[in-house]
C-alpha cells in the first residue's frame, strides 16, 4: 500500500461531484484505474430502473491461484457534494467548505482501488478479483437492488465497505427496512365561518403521530416519521395532509409489529374524526444477521489482524448493499473504513484509518486466495 498514491488518489475522487443518479463522472475514473490494473470493466443495464446516468459498475481480474473475492463499495453521495475541497490537518481529512467530504463512501472505493493495485504491483499469488461499485446507495439501495441476480460469482464470500466505524469493524448485523406514505383526507371548510363542518386531515396525522411509538423501540428495532405534508391556507380546514416514515428492525418479526402499530395508529385517527386514510407500506431490504463464529465474519476478522488491525464485531442501526446482496443469497458483510460524521459537513476521516483500510483490502484479498 502506497500511502501517497492512496491519499492522492481519495482527494482527487471526492472532487468529482457524483451524487445518486449522476456517477457517470465517478464511473469513468474508477474504469480507468481498473483497467489499468488488468480489469475487465462493465457497466450492467441497471440505470434503466434506477434512472440513473450510469450503471453498476462490475469488474474482473482473474487471479493467479484459485479462489474468488468480491469487493464492493458505492459511487453515489448525499448533497451538498458540490465543490467538495479537501483538506488534510493533523492527520485528517476534512472538507473545507460547508460541503460533506463524501467519505461516504469515496474512503471505500480508494481503498478498494489502492488495495487491489498493491496486491497486483506484489505479484504474489491472488484469487480472482471481483470489483463491484454501485449507484444510487443513498436512495435506499435502489443500484444493488437493480444489479442482475448473476452479476456476481456463485459462492464467493463478497465483503461491502462502508460502514462508520475504525477499519476491522465488522457488522454483523443490520435492520431491515420499510417505508412507509400514509394520506389523510378529510373534508375542506371555512375555518373561521363554519370550521365544524370541516374534517381536518392535520390534525388527524397529528393525532395519529402523537399515538405511534416512534425512536428507540428496543435495542434492534426504529421507528420514524419524518416528513409532513398538508394544507392550502390558514382560513381553510385542511382536506388532505401526508406524511412519510419508516421502521427498521434486525428482525424481521418485529419490524411487522411495529408497522401494525403504526397503521393502527393511522387507523384509529381517521376514524376518530371521521375521515379517512391510505396506507402504503414498502419494503426497501431485508435485514443480515451472522453469528461471530460464521466463516465470512471470521475471513474478516483474519484480514484484519493480518493487516495490524483489531477486529470488532458490532451490529448497525442503517442498511448498505450488503443487505439487497443478502437477501438474494451472496454472501455479504459490510466492513468499517473509519468515515465520521457522514452526511454532514463535518464529515471527516483520518488519514490512518483511510491507510488501515486499504491493508484491508490487500489482506482480504490475500484470504481469498484458496
Amino acid at each position: 500500500m502506497n500511502p501517497i498514491r492512496l491519499l492522492d488518489l481519495f482527494c482527487e475522487i471526492v472532487r468529482i461531484e457524483s451524487p445518486s443518479r449522476h456517477e457517470a463522472a465517478m464511473a469513468a475514473r474508477c474504469a480507468d484505474e481498473l483497467r489499468g490494473l488488468g480489469f475487465s470493466v462493465r457497466f450492467d443495464d441497471s440505470a434503466a430502473q434506477t434512472g440513473a446516468d450510469t450503471g453498476n459498475l462490475v469488474a474482473h481480474l482473474p487471479g493467479t491461484a484459485p479462489g474468488h473475492v468480491v469487493l464492493s463499495a458505492h459511487m453515489d453521495t448525499v448533497q451538498p457534494c458540490a465543490g467538495i475541497e479537501p483538506v488534510v490537518e493533523d492527520g485528517v481529512v476534512r472538507s473545507a467548505g460547508d460541503t460533506i467530504l463524501s467519505a461516504d463512501d469515496k474512503a471505500g472505493v480508494a481503498a478498494i482501488l489502492e488495495g487491489v493495485r498493491s496486491v497486483v504491483e506484489e505479484g504474489a499469488p491472488r484469487p480472482d478479483v471481483t470489483v463491484l461499485l454501485t449507484t444510487c446507495e443513498e436512495l435506499h439501495l435502489l443500484g444493488s437492488g437493480a444489479l442482475a441476480p448473476d452479476a456476481l460469482p456463485a459462492g464467493a464470500p463478497c465483503y461491502v465497505l462502508d460502514a462508520d466505524g475504525a477499519p476491522g469493524t465488522v457488522i454483523t448485523g443490520a435492520p431491515c427496512h420499510w417505508t412507509l406514505e400514509a394520506v389523510f383526507a378529510g373534508r375542506a371548510s371555512h375555518a373561521g365561518v363554519v370550521p365544524e363542518a370541516g374534517i381536518s386531515a392535520i390534525q388527524m396525522a397529528a393525532v395519529a403521530i402523537g399515538a405511534m411509538p416512534l425512536g428507540r423501540i428496543d435495542e434492534a428495532t426504529t421507528a420514524n416519521i419524518g416528513v409532513i405534508a398538508g394544507g392550502r391556507e390558514t382560513n381553510v380546514v385542511p382536506e388532505a395532509c401526508m406524511l412519510r416514515g419508516e421502521c427498521r428492525s434486525l428482525y424481521p418479526e418485529r419490524a411487522e409489529a411495529q408497522k401494525a402499530a403504526m397503521t393502527v395508529a393511522l387507523e384509529q385517527a381517521a376514524a376518530r374524526f371521521g375521515g379517512t386514510v391510505g396506507i402504503d407500506w414498502t419494503p426497501s431490504y431485508g435485514a443480515v444477521l451472522y453469528d461471530e463464529d460464521d466463516a465470512l465474519v471470521q475471513a474478516a476478522a483474519r484480514a484484519a489482524r493480518a493487516a495490524g488491525l483489531e477486529p470488532c464485531f458490532r451490529h448497525d442501526g442503517g442498511g448498505s448493499d450488503a443487505n439487497v446482496l443478502a437477501a438474494r443469497g451472496v454472501r455479504a458483510v459490510t466492513l468499517g473504513v473509519g468515515m465520521t460524521a457522514f452526511h454532514s459537513p463535518e464529515e471527516h476521516i483520518s488519514v490512518a484509518d483511510l491507510e488501515g483500510t486499504a491493508r484491508l483490502v490487500e489482506a482480504l484479498v490475500r484470504e481469498g486466495a484458496e
